[in-house]
């Protein structure tokens, strides 16, 4: 026998049973972005490369480790998205949509592409779901779209077992004032820093805050804070930020290390974690980037987004006990012999037409078998339909929490399997 063809590693199957948990989810994000007035927007797998060289920075891990890159048949450089910020902005951008409202407000779900080393919760092929709120440079905006996040969160029923940690990163003018405070600090013990650190040293010194290494993390554990080398308004900016999000009696934890692994955030840094997650617990991260439309060929409009890792979320629903299991169907047609087939053909589909969720035998097993499938599937009634129904024009409907069961005719099984009855 030829050998099975295995899937890439780093990537996973979502089966049945675990689909109907991400459904369950999925449903949640939408409704609440729905009611927040947040608009779905879907964008290509794959954009050019120099839309994330440019967007989410040379410098970073994503494009100069992880990044999935090719060159297409007519040479051009193309990348798999591994995040999904910079693709919104560019498509902000080309589809002129300032044009359509002063604040455009949008929400993504969909997989994305980095290639490193796979662990419990990452994979190759992820998926992630995020909200972005542009044209809008006031901190009321920032709490709205923190909010919205936390917002999901308290509808899963697992805000208590995650936290919000924020930071400020200030404008331009005040991290150019901070990143030489920074150097001064880190200047007599470059050389025993990681060679990673060592490099960001002159490029972007603040991601040295944001490094992994443990040896990088004991030298910088008495750093100089960026919050206190906050000018005038940053600082105003921040710390109402942290009034409105109070106000809404949304904890958050100050967190100074905190500068977020890509280099177009500005102002509010923040990220929400889960110890349930282990040493990897970030769930959701995001931030400010006021710069990011000009530096992609728009105009100078601010924005503030944020990205959520799905498989994440569902770990953490999982490890609480919060995830949703199968639903189960409405009714489950049971079909005694081969004389009633065309029948519950014909009822199936209206049953499916007026609403409810219906399954049936496909595999001509006894009765017998075909409650067991019931069961397996969750079916609220069972519906069996005999030969002398048939002729009678009924059915008999079993109850599969209650257990009763009793021939009634097909219009009367119907309504109260819909709750009419």
């Amino acid at each position: 026998m030829p050998d099975k063809i295995q899937r890439i590693k780093g990537t996973n199957d979502i089966l049945p049973g675990e689909t109907e948990k991400w459904q369950a989810l999925e449903r949640v994000i939408q409704t609440v972005m729905m009611r927040s007035a947040y608009s779905e927007i879907r964008t290509p797998i794959f954009e050019k490369t120099e839309l994330f060289a440019r967007g989410v920075g040379e410098d970073t891990d994503i494009v100069s480790k992880e990044m999935y890159s090719f060159e297409d048949k007519g040479g051009t450089s193309i990348t798999l998205r591994p995040e999904l910020t910079a693709p919104v902005v560019r498509s902000y951008i080309q589809n002129n949509l300032q044009q359509i409202a002063p604040t455009t407000k949008v929400w993504y779900h969909g997989p994305l592409f980095r290639q490193e080393r796979p662990q419990k919760g990452r994979y190759r092929q992820f998926y992630q779901f995020g909200a972005e709120t542009i044209g809008s440079p006031f901190p009321e905006t920032d709490v709205e779209t923190i909010g919205l996040y936390w917002e999901i969160l308290t509808e899963l029923g697992i805000s208590d077992a995650v936290v919000l940690k924020i930071n400020s990163v200030g404008d331009e003018a005040s991290r150019e004032t901070y990143r030489q405070v920074l150097r001064e600090f880190l200047r007599p013990n470059l050389g025993e820093m990681s060679e990673t650190s060592q490099r960001r040293f002159e490029t972007n010194p603040l991601r040295i805050l944001d490094s992994k290494d443990p040896g990088d993390k004991a030298m910088t554990d008495h750093a100089p804070k960026l919050v206190d080398y906050l000018n005038e308004s940053s600082e105003r900016h921040y710390k109402s930020v942290l009034e409105l999000l109070s106000s809404l009696e949304i904890p958050y934890e100050q967190d100074d290390r905190l500068v977020r692994g890509l280099d177009y955030y500005t102002h509010t840094a923040f990220e929400f974690t889960s110890d349930v997650l282990g040493a990897q617990d970030a769930v959701c991260g995001g931030g400010r980037y006021d710069g990011l439309i000009e530096e992609l060929g728009g105009g100078k409009v601010p924005a503030i987004g944020w990205a959520s890792g799905t498989e994440r979320l569902l770990l953490v629903m999982e490890a609480l006990e919060k995830s949703q299991s199968l639903t189960g169907l409405d009714c489950y047609l049971a079909i005694p012999g081969d004389e009633q087939r065309p029948t519950a053909t014909t009822l199936i589909r209206e049953w499916r037409r007026a609403g409810l969720s219906c399954d049936t035998d496909l595999q001509r097993r006894s009765l017998k078998a075909q409650m067991r499938e019931a069961n397996r599937q969750n079916a609220r009634f069972v519906v069996i339909l005999g030969e002398s129904e048939r002729k009678n024009g009924s059915v008999q409907l079993k109850s599969m929490e209650t257990g009763a069961q009793s021939e009634m005719s097909i219009a009367a099984a119907l309504k109260m399997m819909l709750g009419q009855a």
